[in-house]
């Protein structure tokens, strides 16, 4: 695929999907990429208690992890590259330590170098934990999901 958005296909996506998984910060947070399409992804993370803060609280870092995880997976699953210029984060409700957290990403406008996204956090019930806004700049070059540069 070239740097101009494409379609990827099925073969694509696998291959990007198994190189996410194989991220060693995937698998340190426990990220699992649920789905995934260009501009859209759903990831999954467990809070477990060697993620709380001070407080005995789920460390914002784990959340930030899980957001940025689920914005990856959306903005490149277009097939090119793309970076994070700007992330603006907004914590709502503290999720408890044993939750299971769903990362949302939803693009809200994609133009030919920069993209913005909608990047939503719930609980289990459906509870709004955390919430971001993030913009992308696109690089003109492919994504390799094989793991090449």
């Amino acid at each position: 695929m070239g740097g101009k958005m494409t379609k990827p296909d099925e073969a694509f996506l696998s291959a990007f999907k198994e190189r996410v998984a194989a991220q060693g910060i995937a698998r340190h947070f426990g990220l699992e990429l649920e789905e995934v399409a260009p501009g859209q992804a759903r990831v999954g993370m467990t809070c477990t208690p060697a993620m709380a803060n001070i407080l005995g609280m789920v460390h914002g870092t784990a959340l930030f992890a899980l957001i940025d995880e689920a914005f990856q997976a959306a903005v490149n699953a277009h097939g090119t590259v793309a970076v994070a210029l700007n992330m603006n984060l907004t914590f709502h409700k503290a999720p408890a330590l044993g939750e299971r957290l769903t990362a949302r990403t939803r693009e809200l406008h994609a133009g030919r170098r920069t993209a913005t996204y909608l990047i939503q956090v719930t609980d289990g019930q459906g509870r709004l934990i955390a919430t971001c806004q993030a913009l992308a700049y696109r690089k003109d070059q492919p994504v390799e999901a094989s793991g090449g540069r």
